[in-house]
């Protein structure tokens, strides 16, 4: 019996080393064709804001990026015999957040209040924002090989959101309901109105992404990527917040290439 497991150990030991060699031959080939592939982990730091701040948005009186994760796959078709030039595609999941507390006037909202009416108007006070999105991305991107050890990219991404949240709260202010000299709803104290409206955020989202990776060592790299939303995060026909948002993010970690 001990004769017998010591054969299968030494099978299995036999196999793992045959299937690793295959594995390295085949990563060697794919290298020589121009192929190359590679994972990424990294965290994405930015916001989400109109371009240029509206007049509506007086000061911004507090900022915390939440933890946003990214994982991320890539294939590089690297182009020629000096494969310098090369096209990137893969697939990203990530989460894109922020929370914000900002001093506004004459700001275009709808809030409910304590008593669960919804009130309609233009907020002058704080206001308390939270987005967190989790979207899952596909980059189209040109790469360009500066040197050994630094690559340069550049190009288009679209995603789709698979989990939405813009909500938040007003407090101590007062709203002016329906228009600018409307009737005068205070809220002061710990008083304060809050507002949902992540059933209006779009879906697809599309923009523009750049980014450089510089090579460690052989296969660990570490990489920045900044991408920036070039269609508004809510949908056309939403028309309570009066001005187009964007994301902008940083995306910043390591990545190991095979």
């Amino acid at each position: 019996m001990k004769r017998i497991h010591l054969l299968l150990i030494g099978i299995w030991a036999c196999t793992s080393v045959v299937a690793q060699v295959n594995r390295n031959q085949t990563l060697v080939n794919a290298a020589r064709h121009g192929w190359e592939y590679e994972i990424k982990a990294g965290l994405n730091i930015g916001g989400t804001s109109p371009l240029p701040l509206p007049e509506e948005i007086r000061s911004i009186r507090e900022f915390t990026p939440p933890l946003s994760v990214t994982l991320e796959g890539n294939i590089t078709k690297w182009l020629g015999k000096t494969h310098r030039w090369g096209i990137v595609s893969g697939i990203r999941l990530e989460n894109k957040g922020m929370r914000t507390k900002a001093g506004v006037k004459n700001y275009h909202t709808e809030i409910i209040g304590e008593n669960g009416n919804k009130l309609r108007g233009y907020w002058t006070g704080g206001v308390r924002t939270r987005v967190q999105n989790s979207t899952l991305s596909v980059p189209l991107l040109a790469a360009y090989r500066l040197s050994h050890r630094v690559t340069l990219k550049g190009g288009a991404y679209a995603g789709y959101v698979l989990s939405r949240d813009f909500s938040g709260y007003v407090y101590d202010g007062y709203l002016r309901k329906d228009t600018p000299t409307g009737d005068r709803v205070n809220f002061e104290g710990d008083a304060i109105g809050v507002y949902d409206f992540s059933d209006y955020l779009r879906r697809f989202q599309w923009g523009v992404q750049v980014g450089a990776d510089w090579k460690a060592f052989k296969h660990l790299k570490v990489f920045g990527d900044l991408s920036w939303g070039l269609n508004d995060i809510f949908q056309k026909d939403f028309t309570t917040i009066s001005f187009a948002m964007y994301p902008i993010y940083l995306n910043v970690g390591f990545g190991y290439s095979f």
